[in-house]
């Protein structure tokens, strides 16, 4: 892995040039799993490129996202590149679902093994994109100063890599320590003997808990909104397993182009994606509900078939969960507290190590918001309405601004001088195959809006989208064109027919507010932007698009 003197030093050489405009072929913003991949297929193709990283090494969202029990959801095998059969054969995954730090040792092999970090400037925070219509190029201005120009720019900016300020009173007056998940001390920190409160019991929470819990002399759990969360299959891989996995590749990967969400095996999306042929929980007697939740636990109460669109399934469904909950969490106010009131399958459904049984420790107090709003942060602790908790560390597990975060804090300018966070601002997260945005020609984004992206594994549905764009590239550049650009229309159509997949579904419930539908960012608009008719229906439409001419682009 590269060190942070030694990212800090490339930076600042390859920044010697003072105004210096550098010319490249292609400009990719940011080197995690998306910018890797482009990278080297945009090199295959000959093209001079330049990765623009703002951290000191590869590793994207898992990179900073290495808060304590940072996990994938998606087996290790299938959260993976699939294009290299060298780097499928040359790493040995350890565990089944594999954690941050594994995912990011995974990254720099790949950067090493592909020889892609001659081509990545680190410490280098883009500020700036415009489009100049006279040249057909894009000016891509970092916060240093320096400019590159060229025609062709792929966003490899990250679904979840915008965090979310907590915007709470006070905060900047606490004297304890503060800790942010999305950006967590590479050398961790040591709970032992600490308050400490973890605010926030989203995906990242539900992970981290458990794990503080241990340690902590005390732990808080401020709850604003209870989560649905499943038990973990997480494990280390037994002895010669994963070599066995392993020397069926082919298989597993062929398997993963026909899974609706690009994951054939174990993932947080097992129980929404087998409900088929399972008995409806609407009509099913009582002692068949109580049979499923004790064989089955939490899952029980919720692996029915209607309980994805049948409104009277969905408030069964939540009941039987809170029942379930209330066999693991022994204090009766603590487990009415943990029962979700929004719909199942609104939010990706959370995978968890231990977190019910977490609220059993004696070490742990769930702060429930709805009861107990948060005041402000005073310098020894937390004030809610009815108490004061004094603390040693603050951890925030708050959320991203998701899909479009991470564009619309850079300065992106298309046709007529658009901004790209107006349009998304007034228009919502709008783009064609989440793949470009009218009057943005030769940006390409990278599981944009209206893109598989969050109802998927992300590694398979990216691959595609990076062989689609690299494709368009290849394609434009033999046929001497120098731009393409979504039309209006096509984009509009788009968007109505994804919002069409999910209309009457619990993902269009009004007690539906996630970051799927941007309700968790203030003044966001709210829309539905994921594609979920399946990654190869997604494919198929992209891939007919391409091979009928570039259909709903326009090439310049």
């Amino acid at each position: 892995m590269v060190d942070a003197a030694a990212g800090t030093a490339r930076a600042l050489a390859s920044r010697a040039g003072g105004d210096e405009v550098r010319r490249l072929d292609a400009v990719v913003v940011g080197a995690g799993f998306s910018g890797l991949y482009a990278l080297h297929r945009l090199r295959e193709l000959g093209l001079r490129v330049r990765v623009l990283e703002a951290a000191d090494r590869v590793g994207g969202t898992w990179l900073f996202n290495r808060y304590p029990g940072a996990r994938c959801d998606i087996e290790s095998i299938e959260y993976s590149y699939s294009f290299s059969t060298e780097l499928q054969q040359e790493w040995t995954w350890s565990e089944l679902l594999p954690g941050q730090a594994e995912i990011e040792a995974y990254l720099n092999f790949a950067a090493d093994r592909l020889d892609l970090r001659r081509d990545i400037q680190f410490d280098t925070r883009v500020a700036a994109m415009t489009f100049d219509e006279a040249d057909q190029t894009w000016l891509v201005t970092t916060e240093a100063g320096e400019r590159f120009v060229a025609p062709f720019v792929v966003a490899a900016t990250g679904i979840l890599s915008a965090p979310l300020d907590p915007g709470i009173p006070g905060l900047a007056t606490f004297r304890g320590t503060t800790l942010y998940s999305n950006r967590f001390p590479r050398e961790g920190h040591d709970f032992t003997g600490q308050r400490v409160a973890v605010i926030g019991t989203g995906s990242t929470g539900v992970q981290a808990i458990p794990v503080v819990a241990e340690q902590a002399e005390h732990l808080y759990v401020y709850q604003r909104s209870a989560a649905y969360t499943l038990p973990s299959p997480a494990r280390r891989y037994e002895p010669g397993e994963f070599e066995e996995l392993r020397s069926r590749y082919d298989e597993i990967r062929a398997a993963q182009l026909l899974a609706h969400v690009g994951a054939a095996r174990t993932s947080a999306f097992s129980v929404l994606t087998n409900l088929g042929g399972l008995p409806a929980l609407r009509t099913a007697s009582r002692e068949a509900q109580l049979r499923a939740v004790e064989e089955k636990g939490v899952v029980g109460a919720l692996y029915w078939s209607d309980v994805m669109f049948d409104p009277e399934a969905i408030r069964m469904a939540t009941a039987l969960y809170g029942e379930a909950v209330a066999r693991i969490v022994r204090d009766p106010e603590t487990a009415a507290s943990l029962v979700p009131t929004y719909p199942f399958g609104c939010k990706r459904p959370i995978i968890d190590q231990g977190y019910y049984e977490t609220f059993n420790r004696p070490n742990v107090t769930l702060v429930d918001l709805r009861k107990d709003a948060i005041q402000e942060i005073t310098p020894t602790g937390i004030r809610t309405e009815r108490a004061h908790h004094e603390l040693d560390a603050i951890l925030f597990a708050t959320g991203f601004d998701a899909l479009t975060g991470a564009l619309t804090r850079i300065d992106v300018r298309g046709r007529g001088g658009a901004l790209l966070r107006d349009v998304w601002a007034t228009e919502g997260p709008v783009a064609y195959l989440g793949l470009q945005v009218s009057d943005f020609p030769n940006l390409f984004l990278v599981q944009g809006p209206g893109s598989p992206s969050a109802a998927s594994n992300f590694l398979a549905a990216m691959e595609h989208h990076i062989e689609w764009i690299t494709d368009c590239v290849a394609h434009l550049r033999a046929g001497g064109h120098r731009t393409i650009e979504a039309l209006p229309s096509a984009q509009a159509e788009w968007i109505d027919e994804i919002l069409a997949l999910v209309n009457g579904s619990v993902l269009m419930h009004p007690d539906c507010n996630s970051w799927y539908n941007g309700a968790n960012v203030p003044g966001k608009k709210r829309m539905y932007t994921t594609y979920v008719a399946g990654l190869p229906s997604f494919r198929q439409r992209c891939d007919e698009i391409a091979a009928a001419g570039y259909t709903g682009f326009k090439i310049g």
